[in-house]
């Protein structure tokens, strides 16, 4: 395909505006898919994405499309997420982009992630292209729709903006016209070295590490000796082709194709996005500056069922390949034993991984609770030690302050829900630093501790709203906090996995509803165990986990007394040796902690 007949773009909205929907459209009029091979949402293909109805994993597949004019382009399409958990992904996209359709759904208007999408786009300079939704809905505004769209930038309001049901398939003809009209064909040379962008990867059992990429300069031919610029690795090309949109093979890529490359590579950590792929004897001079890291949100251990730590191992390893915002570290927890300590870009986001560990490599893991990362000064040095682990927070004797990661959040809620909205950001310690107005919505800009809305604050969100209220975060900066560690002991046993932080206002209503939950979680054993809650060193909140069955010193009922004694020195002897406890943890017991509210 000639160079200039090559389009490459992405499909950006917020979640559940269509953006899969209008893909499966632009297969089935474009002839890629079948009658027969067509499905709703045949990219998401993951189960965890048909579960919850979402784009996870951004797609891709190359198009053919005959247009009005008689000339053929090749339209190379990436659908990507719009959960705000999963932003990492559309960047990784828009970077292997020239173009991207704008997808507003016209029932809801602008939201979050439709703003936030968009200027990511704008950051790579890219050529955007509106398109309202779902305009056969009864619940449709289309003019309003067009009002908000055009008040995004200047250079929409001019712009037109085309009117579709991806549903129907009405209107979707206009749009592909408009894809070979208002997008450029990708620039670079095709004399010069071969220069690709890895932009995306996955990780095949037989075959290995599968680089995704997109040619920028040159060509890449099947055999050709290449390799990875920032990694200097040399790898095999046992194969290179094209998403159609399974994986078809070809001998030959050429400037502004999208496609992948069989790599060889069996250790997944040989391989990062935003690396470059050149000719190993006839080098580009200049390579990709790589992608900028994803800065975690939320931290929690994982730790293997069953003994299966090498099977998590491997599997973690893998979906870190694939998954690149999701990254992890070794540790080693006195209950739970070896595991490891993972970061997420937001409790969503550590969901779908757990979901993911369970339904592509049959792993269930025990998961600690999220928290965030500390700024935690000590005594008597200029010392700052960096905690994201409850584990790791150094005794209150020596810490002189605690600083905790703040971020500011924008709410676009319903004017009808206003009230409810504000009461759930101040239970969460939000303060509010501005109000205004889109269009008929209302926008609220807070500042709020980023460990208040680490768990479930947008799930609360969403339900208070009835699922209309849309939430955006960015980090904002560190500051000083009252924070305390709460450590819980069973049967006299400090069990460090079940450690967490919070602010010292909260800790005696918070380990009072912990122990309360923890009396019916904790497995039972033959005699009465404490369940305490231990702040600095004083125990806030206890409560006794009963028997299996009745403790005969205490019920009293007529016995001897030698059997009553008898039972006593066997509770005595359990406390002496509680260091040596073998209570078994469910993920109950976790859930526990995060199931706290005040």
């Amino acid at each position: 395909m000639k160079q200039n007949l090559i389009r490459n773009f992405a499909i950006i909205a917020h979640i559940d505006h269509g953006k899969s929907t209008l893909a499966d459209r632009i297969m089935e009029q474009t002839q890629t898919i079948s009658a027969r091979e067509s499905k709703a949402q045949l990219l998401d293909d993951m189960q965890v994405e048909q579960a919850h109805g979402i784009t996870v994993k951004s797609r891709t597949v190359r198009n053919f499309y005959q247009a009005d004019n008689g000339v053929e382009y090749e339209y190379n399409l990436i659908d990507t997420p719009g959960h705000v958990d999963f932003t990492y992904e559309v960047s990784k996209s828009l970077a292997a982009s020239d173009g991207a359709i704008l997808l507003v759904d016209a029932t809801q208007g602008v939201q979050a992630q439709t703003v936030a999408n968009l200027r990511l786009a704008q950051e790579n300079h890219l050529t955007i292209l509106p398109v309202i939704n779902k305009i056969d809905n009864a619940a449709a505004e289309v003019d309003k729709t067009e009002r908000e769209i055009r008040a995004l930038s200047p250079k929409l309001y001019e712009a037109k903006i085309y009117r579709i049901s991806a549903k129907t398939g009405k209107g979707v003809h206009e749009v592909l016209e408009a894809i070979h009209q208002v997008f450029p064909a990708p620039s670079g040379q095709t004399q010069a070295p071969l220069k690709a962008l890895v932009f995306d990867s996955f990780y095949d059992s037989f075959k290995g590490v599968i680089a995704y990429i997109r040619i920028v300069n040159g060509n890449l031919k099947l055999g050709q000796q290449v390799k990875l610029m920032a990694a200097n690795t040399a790898i095999q090309n046992k194969e290179i082709g094209v998403f159609t949109p399974s994986r078809t093979a070809t001998d030959e890529l050429t400037v502004g194709d999208v496609g992948y490359i069989i790599t060889g590579l069996k250790d997944p950590t040989s391989l990062r996005v935003g690396d470059t792929l050149t000719d190993a004897n006839q080098p580009t001079a200049e390579a990709f500056p790589g992608y900028k890291p994803a800065q975690p949100m939320v931290y929690a251990g994982f730790y293997p069922k069953d003994d299966a730590y090498r099977d998590l191992e491997l599997a973690i390893e893998k979906l870190s390949l694939n998954d690149s915002s999701f990254q992890y570290v070794r540790e080693t927890s006195e209950a739970l034993g070896q595991g490891f300590r993972c970061s997420f870009l937001g409790i969503f986001h550590l969901q779908i991984i757990r979901e993911r560990l369970k339904d592509e490599y049959g792993l269930n893991v025990l998961t600690t609770a999220p928290n965030v990362t500390y700024r935690v000064h000590l005594k008597d040095t200029n010392e700052v030690q960096i905690v994201n682990n409850p584990i790791a927070f150094p005794g209150f004797a020596k810490i002189d302050y605690v600083e905790e990661p703040f971020s500011n959040i924008r709410i676009t809620t319903d004017n009808a829900v206003l009230g409810d909205v504000m009461k759930l950001a101040d239970a969460h310690k939000g303060q509010l630093t501005d109000m205004g107005n889109q269009a008929e919505l209302i926008v609220l800009h807070y500042r709020i501790p980023t460990a208040e809305i680490a768990y479930d604050f947008f799930n609360a969100l969403k339900s208070i709203s009835h699922g209309y209220a849309t939430l955006e975060t960015e980090f904002a900066d560190y500051e000083p906090a009252d924070v305390v560690k709460v450590e819980v002991a069973i049967n006299y046993s400090v069990v460090d996995a079940l450690s967490f932080i919070v602010h010292r206002e909260d800790a005696p209503a918070m380990t009072q509803q912990l122990v309360k939950k923890l009396k019916h979680t904790i497995p039972r054993h033959l005699y009465p165990m404490p369940a305490q809650a231990i702040v600095e060193g004083k125990s806030i909140a206890r409560v006794d986990i009963p028997p299996l069955r009745k403790n005969a010193a205490v019920n009293g009922e007529k016995r001897s007394i030698s059997k009553k004694q008898a039972l006593l020195r066997r509770q005595s002897m359990n406390k002496r040796q509680a260091e040596k406890s073998n209570i078994k943890l469910s993920q109950d017991v976790f859930d526990s902690i995060l199931d706290i509210s005040l």
